[in-house]
């Protein structure tokens, strides 16, 4: 256990660390997210799990952006992983199966830099072998699996 916060903790520090070095600017916004196909929590708020996820968007997207640029990111859409299911208790709970219901984010993305638009493009990330991977965030977070998505990603499609 002990261990598995000093690992969390040297990756918020080293996330933190690239990003202070980069210096460049990340902007996140939701377009409709009324629509959005799933971002319940258990207690059946948005709010919770889309401020995470465009916090989680921004520090895992500074290290692909430098001084000067940036990076401008609008998500359409998002279906988190799992289902939301009643239950009797007092929350409900995610079920997670490992079939068609593994985690989609759907974005369009801008990278700019001083007076032009070096990069642009429209993503639909997915990780359909969600369950395949064990997850590296600590257990009890409610976005791990889309966390580990999106660090996936952001790793493939802007490496250095």
């Amino acid at each position: 256990m002990r261990t598995l916060h000093t690992v969390g903790v040297a990756i918020g520090a080293f996330t933190l660390a690239a990003a202070a070095q980069a210096a460049g600017t990340v902007s996140v916004s939701f377009v409709q997210p009324e629509n959005f196909t799933d971002v319940k929590d258990s207690f059946l708020s948005k709010d919770r799990h889309l401020e995470a996820l465009k916090r989680h968007l921004e520090q895992a997207a500074a290290p692909y952006v430098v001084d000067g640029q940036t990076l401008k990111i609008e998500v359409l859409d998002v279906d988190l992983a799992g289902e939301l299911r009643p239950s009797a208790r007092a929350h409900d709970l995610r079920v997670l199966k490992g079939s068609a219901d593994w985690p989609r984010i759907q974005m369009r993305y801008a990278l700019e830099g001083p007076g032009q638009t070096t990069r642009s493009g429209e993503a639909r990330v997915q990780d359909m072998a969600y369950l395949m991977q064990r997850a590296y965030w600590p257990s009890g977070d409610a976005l791990a699996y889309e966390r580990r998505m999106l660090d996936a990603w952001f790793k493939a499609e802007f490496k250095k």
